[in-house]
């Protein structure tokens, strides 16, 4: 249904503007000049200056023909390194790559992509179509974090598909896990280590002794827990007096995942005053969990949508984070679906033109959905 040829043009023509996390300018220009010229009333939020950025989240709204509730479709604009200069190449054997010193940028400007052919092809041939709200968001790649000041007052949508997952078109996350972090910096006294060793407070003995008693790795069936850094101390003869600790705790349990976190301070502080020391303990909930229930409306939508263009459906769970986390917090649920990026975040990273354009063609099923 979709014009092939001008598909690949469109991402191409994306993926040739630099768009780093917090460099997103250039991009927000282009994709605010391509809705509007496809009728969108467009806003561009203060994304920018809240995170040290250059753009903000730029969302859209387009009036609907169905006498129907509007669905929203987001991807976000940001790229990570190496991100200058790249250009898509499409090889003969239908993959588009890059030049192999560059990411390619599927991750995520298919799916901006793909939802600007949906609507133009929807136009053009004169469908029926729901209310369509699109947000196209900042820094993604960076915990999220332009998603996580969105306003949601500008948004009218209950149910979102947020185009950024790797697998065949048709493959949907329908539940991710709730992302804390934190950082459990251990006080204690320096002192020499080999003339008054009693005088100190060791910090990393505190430290190791907090880390000895956590359940690391999986936790149960539904979450996992992991120290990533453990560092302190200044010279092998000296008692160190400082210890900082960083870790996450991951959920599909948001109360469980906190109550876990809370546990995970309370170790830390418990280890401390057992050799004399103290614990600045900052936890942070980086993402939510969110969930959509099997035969709610976002799946059977998905679902028929897939079964109508003959893409089989596969529905997952992940244990990334995407928009749809910060997304699910503001009462909008919802999947995210794969764009068909392939080795995402490397220079070898491709997208297969025939998924792209299965990938619009799945964009159209979704907005012209009756249910």
């Amino acid at each position: 249904m979709i014009n092939r040829e001008r598909i690949i043009d469109t991402f191409s023509a994306m993926v040739g503007i630099d768009s780093l996390s917090f460099k997103e300018r250039q991009m927000a220009d282009h994709v605010t000049a391509r809705l509007t010229e496809l009728g969108f009333t467009v806003q561009e939020d203060n994304a920018g200056e809240k995170i040290g950025g250059n753009a903000g989240n730029i969302y859209g709204y387009l009036p609907g023909t169905l006498d129907a509730t509007p669905l929203l479709f987001s991807a976000h604009m940001d790229t990570v390194e190496p991100g200058v200069g790249r250009k898509a190449i499409l090889q003969e054997d239908g993959r588009i790559t890059s030049n192999g010193t560059t990411i390619l940028g599927a991750d995520d400007q298919a799916g901006i992509a793909a939802a600007l052919e949906a609507v133009q092809t929807i136009q053009e041939k004169g469908l029926p179509h729901r209310p369509v709200e699109v947000l196209f968001t900042v820094a993604e790649e960076a915990h999220c974090m332009g998603s996580a000041v969105v306003d949601p007052a500008m948004i009218q949508s209950k149910e979102a598909y947020v185009m950024d997952l790797n697998g065949h078109i048709g493959t949907a996350a329908y539940r991710a896990p709730a992302i804390m972090s934190f950082t459990a910096t251990v006080k204690g006294k320096a002192s020499h280590a080999g003339v008054a060793p009693q005088d100190g407070i060791h910090a990393i003995r505190a430290a190791a002794l907090a880390v000895s008693r956590l359940e690391l790795g999986h936790v149960g069936e539904e979450m996992t827990v992991n120290v990533g850094v453990m560092e302190g101390g200044s010279a092998s003869n000296v008692i160190p007096d400082t210890c900082k600790v960083i870790g996450e705790v991951r959920g599909f349990d948001q109360a469980a995942t906190l109550a876990q976190l809370d546990k995970i301070g309370a170790c830390f502080h418990q280890a401390a005053a057992e050799v004399g020391a103290t614990v600045d303990w900052v936890p942070d909930v980086t993402f939510a969990a969110y969930g959509a229930e099997e035969g709610s409306l976002a799946i059977e939508r998905y679902r028929t949508a897939c079964e109508q263009l003959g893409l089989p459906v596969s529905l997952i769970t992940t244990y990334g984070g995407s928009d749809l986390n910060n997304l699910a917090t503001f009462g909008i649920g919802g999947l995210v679906i794969s764009n068909g990026m392939v080795d995402c975040h490397s220079v070898g990273e491709y997208i297969v033109a025939d998924d792209l354009e299965k990938l619009a063609n799945l964009v159209v099923a979704l907005m012209t959905s009756e249910v």
